[in-house]
């Protein structure tokens, strides 16, 4: 399923921000689950609660402070460099090299970036295992960020200010539509990354964020052939 990029939406953008998970690598690689279960069990082990318990604050922490992580620091005051090293410290082989996603970032005129509520280890171990780590000038991460997660307005101001993005020049790749809100606000073009044969049955699964739905500009399941459609239109 894929909403063919309109070439003129693209043929200006200099500046390329791709989030990571579920983004730079399919949904069905499941990589996050790993991460889901060490949260949960970092939750179960800190709080000395039974996993279902640990699981439902941890679903709870998620939805009201935007990461596990952001609730827990301001709940528990937890040491974030421990969590994040503990919740990553996750399996990479699930993910499939992707030479092809890797040549269609690198011909993309412009800048690059990875912008991410993890870490940067776990996006530069993530990109590597993809092979389009090199392709990327520089990964926003979530201590760059202050621990501020998106979709907090700072946290984009911080990443723009920071690199200097020109933001009418710029497209965003995210797979939560809330987080395409202040892009789109910004005048980003920005594309919503779905599992493949995404079906309205998979809700649950994506976090649907119908309340954003006029945020997104475009849909897709298959990154790679999207970037190739832009780069045929605006080559």
């Amino acid at each position: 399923m894929t909403n063919s990029p309109d070439p003129r939406r693209f043929a200006h953008v200099t500046e390329w921000v791709f989030d990571l998970d579920n983004t730079l690598y399919p949904h069905h690689s499941n990589l996050f689950s790993q991460i889901d279960v060490k949260m949960t069990a970092y939750v179960s082990e800190l709080l000395q609660l039974p996993r279902d318990e640990a699981r439902a604050l941890q679903k709870e922490l998620y939805k009201e402070y935007g990461t596990t992580l952001n609730g827990l620091m301001t709940r528990h005051g937890i040491d974030s460099d421990d969590f994040l090293n503990k919740v990553h410290d996750i399996d990479y082989s699930w993910v499939d090299p992707n030479p092809a996603l890797g040549e269609a970032i690198k011909a993309l005129p412009g800048r690059k970036f990875i912008f991410t509520n993890g870490d940067r280890g776990h996006a530069e171990r993530t990109a590597r295992q993809l092979g389009i780590l090199d392709q990327f000038d520089e990964i926003f991460d979530i201590v760059a960020a202050g621990l501020t997660p998106k979709p907090a307005r700072e946290t984009y101001d911080k990443f723009v200010g920071l690199h200097r993005v020109d933001t009418p020049n710029a497209a965003m790749f995210e797979d939560l539509a809330r987080n395409l809100s202040v892009p789109k606000a910004m005048g980003m073009a920005t594309v919503l990354i779905v599992p493949r044969n995404f079906e309205p049955t998979f809700s649950e699964i994506w976090e649907q964020d119908p309340t954003f739905e006029d945020d997104v500009d475009f849909v897709t399941d298959d990154l790679t052939s999207f970037l190739n459609t832009i780069l045929a239109d605006i080559g």
